[in-house]
């Protein structure tokens, strides 16, 4: 968990490589369940058609349907979920339900100013997705992806008027979550300075879950 721009998504693909996890990203859930023309896939495009938000229980549905349909030997990471203290109680009472508790929250932090740097110094490849950063990771020729040889694109929402507001929705709606799981007695909450280079906050996180699981 943590604010946009913060690194989730890297270390989220850092931690699943390095312990065989299954990764479950909320946006490619959504996604992946709205195009399967599913009756929950039906509900959801509905509310996201008319520019509403998908309600919590829906959500919780189709992520606890993700859950169920992973493979979990190694254990399973989610990723964007959950957003809300609502989709929080209603997500403990699903997995207890199914005997699959959350064992750790990792919590990634980093300053606004930061973030807003990160996000809106942004650019994409249209064609093969690859992501650069103008001052951090730049391609080699200006402006022009490494792989496919296109023009990259800076989205129209990387801007910094959007990347504060998605900040104080997140605040507003998502900060809560955290502190309702630090009030679990039986939950790890570990919390990370993401500000760093990325490798040195994958190796803290991978340090602290691998003494956490020899506890385990």
């Amino acid at each position: 968990m943590g604010p946009p721009g913060a690194g989730k998504g890297t270390q989220a693909e850092r931690l699943a490589e390095a312990f065989g996890m299954t990764h479950l990203s909320s946006g490619d859930i959504f996604r992946a369940e709205k195009a399967s023309g599913s009756e929950l896939g039906r509900q959801m495009a509905a509310f996201m058609d008319a520019g509403e938000l998908v309600p919590d229980e829906v959500v919780v549905e189709v992520m606890v349907k993700a859950v169920m349909a992973c493979p979990d030997q190694r254990g399973l990471l989610l990723d964007g979920f959950p957003r809300t203290v609502r989709q929080a109680e209603s997500l403990t009472a699903e997995l207890d339900r199914v005997r699959k508790p959350l064992d750790a929250v990792v919590v990634i932090t980093a300053a606004d100013d930061l973030i807003v740097e990160r996000i809106t110094g942004r650019r994409s490849c249209p064609k093969c997705g690859k992501v650069y950063h103008v001052r951090n990771m730049p391609p080699k020729a200006e402006n022009v992806c490494d792989i496919c040889g296109e023009e990259l694109i800076h989205r129209s929402d990387d801007v910094e008027s959007v990347v504060r507001e998605r900040l104080a929705t997140y605040y507003r709606q998502t900060e809560p979550v955290i502190a309702y799981y630090r009030g679990r007695a039986d939950l790890a909450v570990m919390e990370f300075d993401g500000s760093g280079a990325p490798e040195a906050v994958g190796g803290e996180i991978v340090q602290s879950l691998s003494a956490l699981a020899s506890k385990c």
